[in-house]
């Protein structure tokens, strides 16, 4: 989307990693795992459940470092879907897990970023770098070090 006539941007993952659909929910939904490989954390896996990430205050955006969330969607083994708001943000970050072979196919879907707003067009441009770097490294990582 090109942030005109009030169209919404969206950053979009596709990552196959090599741990059933089983290992990688658990390291989506258990906090303790998902503070490891995204940020600390107070999530709860149930629809409805209000929770915060914690990280770095970036004070020229106006962003004091906590990111509110609340649990949209969840199909276990399947779909996370949660709103994510922070400073002006008010977007929605979207796992969706498909089998593939041995392993497990993760879409991110990360939408709701106004291009025409500077607040929202910085972020697009952090987090879709950061989606597709060091969040997946994290998370492979993590999967790794996980029975």
């Amino acid at each position: 989307m090109d942030g005109t006539s009030g169209e919404r941007a969206a950053i979009e993952v596709d990552e196959f990693l090599p741990h059933p659909p089983a290992k990688v929910w658990r390291a989506l939904t258990d906090p303790d795992l998902l503070a490891r490989w995204l940020m600390p954390n107070d999530f709860k896996p149930v629809v409805g459940h209000r929770f915060a990430f914690a990280t770095r205050p970036i004070p020229n955006v106006d962003f004091d470092g906590t990111i509110r969330c609340q649990v949209l969607d969840l199909d276990t083994e399947r779909l996370l879907r949660i709103s994510w708001g922070g400073g002006s943000l008010d977007t929605t970050v979207t796992w969706e897990l498909v089998p593939e072979g041995r392993g497990t196919r993760l879409f991110i879907r990360h939408e709701g970023f106004d291009l025409d707003d500077p607040v929202h067009a910085f972020a697009f441009r952090g987090m879709g770098s950061g989606w597709r770097s060091h969040v997946l490294r994290a998370l492979h990582q993590v999967l790794t070090e996980i029975p």
